[in-house]
C-alpha cells in the first residue's frame, strides 16, 4: 500500500491551500493519521494527527490556522491550511499508523509560502 500525497504548491503569505493523502489499497486497523513536515532544518516535525476516533492534536505553531480530518471509506487525510506564512514553507508527509505497529508514509509534497 502506497501513500499518494497532493496539494502543494506556491502561495503568497496569507493564502490557503489543502493538502490531500490517499492509499492506494486498504490499510487493516487504522489508529492514527497525520501530517508531517520537514523544511531547511531538515528535522521532520508533527504538524496535526487525528485519531481513529477523530481526536485531533495539532502543533503549537499552527493551532486555528490549520484543520486536520479523515476519510475512513477513502482510507484518506485531509490538511486545510489558512493564514500560510513563509514558515509554513516545507515538504508535507502524510503518515498513517495502525493498532499492529505498522507505519506508512507518503512520499511528500511541496508547498512554499512566498511573495
Amino acid at each position: 500500500v502506497q501513500l499518494q500525497a497532493s496539494g502543494g504548491g506556491l502561495v503568497q503569505p496569507g493564502g490557503s491551500l489543502r493538502l490531500s493523502c490517499v492509499a492506494s489499497g486498504y490499510i487493516f486497523s487504522i489508529n492514527t493519521m497525520g501530517w508531517y513536515r520537514q523544511g531547511p532544518t531538515n528535522e521532520r516535525e508533527l504538524v496535526a494527527t487525528i485519531t481513529s476516533s477523530g481526536h485531533t492534536d495539532y502543533a503549537d505553531s499552527v493551532k486555528g490556522r490549520f484543520t486536520i480530518s479523515r476519510d475512513s471509506d477513502k482510507i484518506a487525510v485531509y490538511l486545510q491550511m489558512n493564514s500560510l506564512k513563509p514558515e509554513d514553507t516545507a515538504v508535507y508527509y502524510c503518515k498513517i499508523d495502525n493498532y499492529y505497529g505498522r507505519t506508512y508514509w507518503g512520499k511528500g509534497t511541496q508547498v512554499t509560502v512566498s511573495s
